[in-house]
């Protein structure tokens, strides 16, 4: 990869990533995680799983890195969904 592909990478892969920090920290302030959709939130991380894997195929750090990001933070967002969402733990059970 060169140089200025990975500069793009990098500014991608910030803007992404810290895209999702303002909607983690609005639901761990308010506890509210009704408006997130869960199957929109596991596809999108099964789509920078896969993205990640593709990432490391190719050896781009910028990919590899800002996936890693992106996923980690969505699972959190999931895992505050199915806790603050009594509706949808109500529907699991």
């Amino acid at each position: 990869m060169s140089l200025s592909s990975e500069i793009v990478g990098f500014a991608a892969g910030t803007l992404t990533t810290l895209c999702w920090t303002p909607q983690a920290i609005k639901i761990l302030r308010s506890r509210d995680a009704r408006s997130i959709s869960l199957i929109t939130q596991i596809t999108f991380v099964a789509g920078c799983s896969l993205w990640l894997l593709y990432g490391v195929l190719i050896g781009s750090a910028s990919i590899v890195l800002f996936n890693t990001l992106t996923v980690a933070l969505n699972l959190l967002i999931i895992a505050l969904k199915l806790r603050y969402d009594a509706g949808l733990r109500d529907r699991l059970r």
